[in-house]
């Protein structure tokens, strides 16, 4: 099967990014999230936008009618800033510093992490897998810090994304930033980097002229991952061509949290300017697939592609990136 053809069911997938069963007993207290950091270079690296119209979405039959991908609408957005790079282990290990943030994955006392990634002492100690996607396993003392459980560390990965961090640990570090998260239809504005109703970030073919430009699964999924793009798990922050914005790895790496609450229906009938998603919901909406993204299993790699999971999930497929307004 080549990358363009697919063999799913067009049904939300859980290679995506596990979600935590919904719970009031450990969730971030917005509230209590910590307070804006004072500096004058808080939009430094920042790439200034000028919005403007575009068509977001897809209607194409790659897509998944169950995520909500259609129909492509036409959008206006006033200009905005977002960050050329995810936010790094090193970035985030300043603002734990500064502020000592603890992640719900530390409340949680555990987080998911792929099951290649775990060394075989922790492995024996693991219990849960999610139903329907068994690679995904809830490893105890697994977090940003561990990102593969016991035994792992974050620090030889201190440019690579910051993982296992759920929204609200998003929420918090931008608060801290002075930014805030994207909406859904700035991420996608940004990056589709200049492009009108391209699949990906960087045309229509997936490694044009046998390149690679993104960091996604090659091989089997889940079984064998040949890596031939260079990586089987995140890739450095800054990788690959960026796109015609400057933006990097809007396609695989981690998935990227926005602010929006997810729904596959809201935006049909929804606000055509600078919209925001629903004023409620279950899950928050996720952008950009992962490595784990396979076109045999999940092929929300292409720039319309969307999934969502709950405010307190963490995986080590998550990540996220800043936005802030112009």
């Amino acid at each position: 099967m080549s990358e363009n053809e697919t063999g799913h069911d067009h049904s939300p997938s859980p290679c995506c990014a596990a979600s935590r069963e919904p719970s009031g007993n450990v969730r971030m207290d917005i509230a209590a999230s910590p307070e804006t950091r004072a500096t004058s270079d808080q939009h430094d690296g920042m790439i200034l936008l000028e919005g403007g119209t575009f068509l977001m979405g897809t209607d194409v039959r790659d897509g998944f009618p169950a995520d909500g991908e259609g129909p492509v609408r036409e959008i206006i957005l006033r200009p905005f800033r977002i960050d050329a790079t995810t936010v790094t282990n090193e970035q985030f290990a300043q603002f734990v510093a500064d502020t000592s943030y603890v992640t719900e994955a530390e409340r949680f006392g555990w987080s998911f992490v792929f099951h290649h990634f775990v060394a075989p002492d922790v492995a024996e100690k693991v219990s849960q897998a999610v139903a329907g996607a068994q690679w995904w396993w809830q490893v105890p003392g697994s977090d940003w810090r561990r990102p593969d459980g016991p035994g792992s560390s974050f620090e030889d990965r201190m440019d690579h994304p910051v993982t296992h961090v759920s929204w609200n640990d998003a929420y918090a570090y931008a608060r801290w930033a002075g930014k805030r998260l994207p909406t859904e239809a700035e991420w996608e504005f940004a990056a589709r980097g200049g492009l009108e109703q391209n699949v990906y970030a960087w045309g229509n073919e997936l490694t044009p002229d046998g390149e690679h430009r993104c960091n996604i699964w090659q091989g089997t999924f889940p079984n064998h991952n040949t890596a031939e793009d260079g990586f089987a798990g995140t890739a450095p922050a800054r990788w690959f061509r960026p796109n015609g914005y400057g933006l990097y790895n809007t396609a695989g790496n981690v998935w990227e949290w926005c602010s929006d609450w997810f729904s596959p229906s809201f935006h049909i009938t929804g606000p055509r300017e600078d919209p925001s998603g629903p004023p409620s919901g279950q899950a928050k909406v996720m952008k950009g697939g992962s490595y784990l993204c396979h076109s045999s299993y999940c092929n929300r790699y292409r720039v319309a592609a969307r999934s969502q999971s709950t405010p307190d999930s963490s995986t080590g497929n998550v990540g996220f990136r800043l936005a802030a307004d112009a």
